[in-house]
C-alpha cells in the first residue's frame, strides 16, 4: 500500500558486513546472524518479523541524510547474544523495487548513538525476500515522516 503523504528518497543497495545475514564467514555469533538471535526476541516484545528475509537491505540515499524522530518504536534492553544488550528502533517503511512495493522496516540498532558504521547516507532496511534485487539496484523508499525524517541535501 502506498501512502500518499509519505515523501519518497531514491537510494542504491550497498553490500554491508553481511553479519545480520550470517554470511560473513567470521562472524563470531556463533556461525548465525545478528538477525537469526534477534527476531524471535523481537517476536516476544510484540514484533513480528518472521514473513521478513534474515539479512538488511543497506540503502544508500546519499546526498540526503535521514534521522531518527520520537514515534519510532522503540525495543530497548535486548538482551540477544551472550551479555550484548541494545536497543533497536523501527519504523515502517516500502521499498519500491522493480515496480513491485514490498512492506519493510527501517532497522536501527543503538539509537541515539553516533552512526557509528553505517553513517547518516545509509537506511538498514528489513524486508521480504525480494527476487532480482542485487548490489547496485536503485530503489525507492516511502519514510513514514513521524518516525525518520530525511534532509534534503543544501
Amino acid at each position: 500500500m502506498i501512502v500518499a503523504s509519505w515523501p519518497r528518497v531514491d537510494g542504491v543497495l550497498a553490500r554491508g558486513a553481511r553479519r545480520a545475514s550470517g554470511i560473513d564467514r567470521d562472524t563470531p555469533y556463533a556461525g548465525r546472524g545478528t538477525l537469526e538471535w534477534q527476531f524471535p526476541l523481537f517476536k516476544e516484545r510484540g514484533l513480528d518479523l518472521s514473513g521478513c528475509f534474515i539479512g538488511t537491505l543497506n540503502i544508500i540515499i546519499s546526498p540526503r541524510t535521514w534521522r531518527l524522530l520520537p514515534g519510532a518504536l522503540m525495543l530497548c534492553d535486548v538482551l540477544w547474544y551472550e551479555n550484548r544488550k541494545e536497543d533497536f528502533a523501527f519504523s515502517q517503511c516500502h521499498l519500491l523495487f522493480a515496480e513491485t512495493i514490498y512492506p519493510a522496516w527501517v532497522y536501527v540498532v543503538s539509537p541515539g548513538k553516533p552512526h557509528h558504521i553505517r553513517g547518516p547516507h545509509l537506511l538498514e532496511i528489513i524486508a521480504q525476500h525480494i527476487p532480482g534485487i542485487t548490489y547496485g539496484a536503485t530503489v525507492t523508499l516511502e519514510i513514514n515522516p513521524e518516525e525518520i525524517e530525511v534532509s534534503r541535501p543544501s
